[in-house]
């Protein structure tokens, strides 16, 4: 028989996107695999059950394609009520951020999942198809740029008006990753002078790149995988003292410094917002885990002597169309390689899949996640 994948539709509160759009559920196909996918599974995406058809099969008893798939695609991790209702020794591909879900990732070791959390795949060069924080952190950073245009008591671009000149919004984007750089973009081309902050020496060619400036603080924290390393409490005093100058400078900061796996560093301190101007702005993308701002709340707005911190939650999520399409796509590289025929044989010696799997056979993969159980 063909390998059986089923695509669920996601039940996390405000998440709109689908881990399978129909194009993408066509090519899955043309390697011989036969897609399920749940009935409504696309339409906060605007795939409708009609797009999927000659593509997949639209079913609307999702558990029963649930306990007997070899394969289920999500975004966000199933709850345990959908996981308990998988087949045992299944494979499973989602977001996962195990660290927040350590009951989860201990019923997956008891029906021997096999999971791979997407966000744990390996930042190499043959692996950039496949990664799945890099295409959702381009559509988060846009989106946390348009935010902080919208929500700013001010314009972002320079005016030439009959009342005189309008200076440019100053922006400073904390990170310099995929998502920094992509609202370092979207804000230049708004009209903002834009300034960046990053640990890592490599970041100052690409920030400039798109006409923004790194602010130098001396400090290089480059880590392996393209990740910062974690700083020694001498250089957080010395790039805290620098960057402090320049946030009380900035009309605007957008905060996108993440880290896999582990809580978002503090990088904006409390004193820092308040040295900020009175109608100034935070956008923190990372609020989910945890925030780069010390006073964000996730999902909630925070005023704090007169500057508003943002702490919007699943930005991909807004902008549903393209963040599924490119994240089916990640799961079709992913995967790909290892379907002939309609048959999977997944290879552990591969780099990709040896970085990237959680749980497998019963145990606990995942090195970080095993310390945090306790294994």
């Amino acid at each position: 028989m063909s390998l059986s994948i089923a695509v669920m539709k996601e039940t996390q509160a405000g998440e709109r996107r689908v881990a399978l759009d129909p194009g993408t559920a066509e090519r899955f196909g043309r390697l011989g695999a036969q897609v399920y996918v749940e009935s409504q599974a696309g339409a906060e995406s605007f795939f409708a059950d009609s797009a999927y058809a000659g593509k997949a099969v639209v079913a609307e008893d999702v558990r029963a394609v649930l306990a007997k798939a070899d394969v289920v695609f999500k975004v966000q991790p199933p709850t345990l009520a959908e996981l308990d209702a998988m087949r045992d020794g299944a494979t499973l591909l989602c977001i996962v951020q195990p660290h927040q879900r350590l009951e989860l990732v201990k019923r997956m070791c008891a029906k021997k999942i096999t999971c791979f959390a997407m966000e744990l795949i390996p930042r190499i060069t043959r692996a950039q198809s496949m990664d799945v924080l890099s295409s959702q952190a381009a559509v988060a950073g846009y989106k946390a740029a348009l935010i902080a245009a919208n929500r700013a008591s001010f314009f972002f671009p320079m005016l030439t008006t009959a009342a005189g000149t309008i200076r440019p919004a100053k922006v400073i984007v904390v990170g310099a990753g995929v998502a920094g750089l992509q609202a370092i973009a979207t804000c230049k081309r708004l009209g903002a002078q834009v300034e960046a902050y990053d640990i890592r020496a490599a970041a100052k060619e690409q920030v400039e790149s798109l006409g923004a400036k790194l602010i130098d603080t001396g400090v290089d924290a480059s880590g392996e995988g393209g990740y910062a390393r974690a700083l020694t409490e001498e250089e957080k005093a010395k790039q805290s003292e620098v960057l402090s100058k320049h946030v009380a400078q900035a009309g605007v900061i957008i905060a996108t410094a993440g880290l896999p796996g582990r809580p978002s560093p503090k990088i904006i301190t409390k004193a820092m917002v308040e040295g900020m101007k009175p109608g100034a702005l935070v956008v923190d993308m990372v609020a989910e885990n945890g925030g780069n701002c010390e006073l964000t709340k996730p999902g909630q707005e925070v005023v704090h002597k007169g500057v508003l911190v943002l702490g919007p939650l699943n930005l991909p999520s807004a902008i549903s169309v393209q963040a599924s399409e490119t994240y089916a796509k990640n799961l079709l590289n992913f995967l790909s390689p290892f379907l002939k025929d309609g048959q999977m044989t997944l290879n552990f010696e591969d780099e990709v899949l040896a970085g990237s799997v959680l749980t497998h056979e019963g145990n606990i993969k995942h090195a970080p996640t095993l310390a945090l159980i306790g294994g």
